[in-house]
């Protein structure tokens, strides 16, 4: 028997998920035939499952260990903190998968190869100007994705994406000045779902989103610290601010107790978000909340 290389190859190391595997898909059986009410299960990371009237949107999933093999013999080891949910592979039933950029954790061959050949008539969305990236790293046609870009909306089934720049360290922009990097805010039955992607603050944010009127805002807090060596995010205090200032009525934190280098402390989160007086839920891998607990 040979022994793991890192520690990320050590399941006891790694934080529980609550619901796993089959675990996880019975969850979302139950729930499918509820006509009133939403769920909501974080994937980890950024990656989170929708259901609604029994259609299921899966938000920029990461569910494989692509990231680790990928970096393990390099200067930033991608070492996993947590269990992956869901294998890929079991998931049916998907109507309409985002992506909010490019990178690999929001954008996964590993996740979405099997997710689509298993779901031949999910559509998926995405920003328009990574239109040629997308298409190469799915295994599909060009024409597959459907692209959004500032302002645009587009409605699939019971879900209406709108969306909204992201900037990631900055705006990124194509030939015809569309952007790369894209949060959606998601309207179905009387909710509206601002997934922001990976982001910080920019000029205009806040006044794209007041309109809206959020009702829950899925906003990264891992913060933004050039020694990592990567793009960065929402810190603790900016996604509370940015939740307070777009008046979002609660606020689910991501993008951390994924990778040991890029995370942030989600206990220090909840006691800054409590000091605020916002509204939060702190979910675990594999979680859940109903939309009737927003209220």
């Amino acid at each position: 028997m040979s022994l793991p290389s890192t520690i990320s190859e050590l399941p006891s190391a790694r934080i529980k998920a609550v619901r796993k595997d089959e675990m996880f898909i019975a969850d979302l059986e139950r729930c499918a035939t509820d006509q009133e009410d939403f769920q909501l299960w974080w994937l980890g990371q950024s990656g989170f499952l929708v259901q609604y009237r029994g259609e299921r949107l899966l938000i920029d999933p990461y569910l494989s260990d692509s990231l680790t093999k990928k970096y393990a013999s390099s200067d930033h080891p991608h070492i996993r903190m947590s269990e992956r949910v869901v294998d890929p592979a079991m998931l049916r039933g998907i109507h309409v998968i985002t992506s909010s950029h490019n990178h690999t954790d929001h954008l996964d061959a590993e996740t979405l190869q099997p997710i689509l050949t298993n779901n031949p008539g999910a559509q998926m969305i995405i920003p328009e100007a990574n239109r040629e990236f997308v298409a190469g790293r799915t295994g599909r046609n060009a024409g597959f994705p459907i692209g959004l870009w500032d302002g645009h909306a587009v409605t699939i089934g019971q879900f209406t994406f709108h969306g909204i720049p992201a900037a990631h360290n900055e705006r990124a922009f194509d030939e015809e000045g569309r952007d790369r990097f894209m949060g959606y805010v998601i309207s179905f039955g009387r909710w509206k779902v601002f997934h922001s992607g990976d982001t910080l603050l920019y000029p205009g944010m806040v006044e794209r989103l007041l309109p809206f009127h959020v009702d829950l805002a899925l906003l990264p807090i891992n913060g933004h610290d050039p020694a990592r060596g990567v793009a960065g995010n929402l810190s603790i205090s900016e996604a509370i601010a940015l939740t307070r200032q777009i008046s979002a009525r609660w606020l689910i934190p991501c993008h951390y107790d994924l990778f040991t280098f890029n995370t942030a402390d989600v206990n220090q989160f909840a006691e800054a978000a409590s000091r605020a007086g916002i509204k939060y839920c702190v979910l675990d891998h594999g979680g859940k909340i109903w939309g009737k607990e927003l209220g």
